[in-house]
């Protein structure tokens, strides 16, 4: 319950000891007057234990996009409902107004909107809303909170989308439907033509020739529709913020530009969240769309203090695909991490699958590096050299087991991440 002008109630009730000059008759009968019209104007408050709740929530939304709570409140006693209502959201759901003033009469409801800008991509959640409920008056109130659970999921953002129509273009180039040649025989049936002299007598289709009595060969390109699995490390090192946001959320953007791409360039996608356990998985042969699907599914993943078991990560790739794949893996090229994880592990995947590493590269290094003006840059530059020839010592050995490695900044990292699969569905090694 509360009460305005609580302190002088309390005077009124004894608890608070009043000192009665002469001829502070009037005040006490003031005094009087005001308890009586509290009392009243709290016996006429609605009662808000009587005041349903219903809440409706959009399933997800993107991150940075608006969205709208809405609760229905029904007023389900016998008096005029005069309320203020405030919603428990936590500050990462950038709501707007959670706090907001409603009349509801006996026996109806009224509709309520709290504006939702979400600032952090994850499962957002609210489990109780507040109703302070005042008299006609406005000198008192009840007030109680009534649980009304809800979540909302914020998806990633896939500013990387803007890359795309770009990338399609070349990839419709190596289609065939401009005039680039692909290198590489292939094994994948395209077309019927006639022979000339050098072609390879095993390409001749001895079906079509007798039917055109002249010598048809056959045309090969190279697979469309091979297996692309790209595994997002969530261990500890995806935690640290590279510009404005962690290496976990640019590897988010880099998978979601490399998956859509491989999709329409015709190959099946894979993706799983990995650090010691499987955190995500997306199956290539999940029905619906794929963008929806690894939204979905990449939304919740948070960074898990915890080192990453690279041990189990060829017995994952191989319960995705046990051909020739494209195994991509985002993760951190910290010296420590790699060398005692991933390069240990790394000669058993190469020996299988065309294996690429890319990870987020601080641009700060060479900005700490460029900087010596004073005693305090001098120590830093040093240590960002460091950093960064240590950086370039594992990417040296990473490419020496058979490796490809892109290490760009984070707004490179996903449309140069998409150049390493046009390039190496160019060279005929997909």
């Amino acid at each position: 319950m509360v009460i305005t002008g609580r302190l002088l109630l309390l005077a009124l009730l004894g608890v608070v000891p009043v000192i009665v000059y002469p001829g502070s008759t009037s005040i006490l009968l003031w005094l009087l007057l005001l308890a009586a019209a509290v009392a009243v104007d709290l016996a006429l408050a609605a009662s808000p234990r009587k005041v349903g709740i219903r809440r409706n929530l959009p399933g997800s939304v993107r991150l940075s996009e608006q969205c709208a709570s809405t609760l229905l409140v029904r007023n389900d006693s016998s008096r005029m409902l005069r309320s203020t209502l405030r919603e428990a959201w936590q500050p990462s759901a950038g709501a707007v107004d959670p706090e907001q003033q409603l009349s509801v009469p006996p026996g109806e409801t009224r509709r309520m909107e709290i504006t939702l800008v979400p600032e952090r991509r994850g499962i957002l959640g609210v489990t109780a809303v507040t109703i302070r409920s005042s008299g006609p008056l406005g000198l008192a109130a009840r007030q109680v909170t009534v649980p009304a659970p809800g979540s909302l999921r914020v998806l990633p953002p896939f500013h990387s989308k803007r890359h795309l129509p770009s990338k399609l273009r070349r990839l419709r180039e190596l289609d065939g439907r401009a005039a680039v040649q692909i290198r590489g025989g292939g094994t994948e049936f395209d077309s019927l033509r006639d022979y000339v002299r050098g072609d390879d007598v095993r390409s001749i289709d001895w079906r079509a020739t007798a039917r055109k009595r002249d010598t048809v060969v056959r045309t090969w390109r190279p697979e469309r529709d091979r297996r692309v699995v790209i595994v997002l490390d969530t261990s500890r090192t995806s935690a640290a913020r590279i510009g404005d946001e962690p290496r976990l959320d640019t590897g988010i953007e880099a998978a979601l530009l490399l998956a859509v791409l491989a999709q329409r360039g015709g190959d099946n996608v894979d993706f799983l969240a990995f650090d010691r356990r499987r955190r995500a998985r997306v199956d290539s042969a999940a029905k619906g769309n794929l963008v929806n699907a690894l939204v979905t599914a990449m939304a919740p993943l948070e960074a898990e203090l915890i080192e990453a078991d690279w041990s189990r990560i060829p017995s994952q790739i191989r319960s995705i695909s046990a051909h020739r794949s494209l195994v991509v893996l985002l993760t951190s090229l910290d010296s420590g991490s790699v060398e005692e994880g991933l390069l240990p592990v790394l000669p058993s995947l190469t020996a299988q699958h065309v294996v690429v590493v890319a990870s987020v590269r601080d641009p700060r290094l060479e900005e700490m590096r460029s900087q010596r003006a004073t005693a305090s840059d001098a120590f830093r530059a040093a240590a960002a050299e460091r950093a960064l020839l240590d950086r370039e010592a594992v990417t040296a050995h990473l490419r020496l087991l058979g490796a490809e490695v892109v290490d760009e900044s984070p707004g490179d990292l996903p449309p140069k991440l998409a150049d390493a699969y046009i390039r190496l569905k160019a060279a005929g090694r997909l």
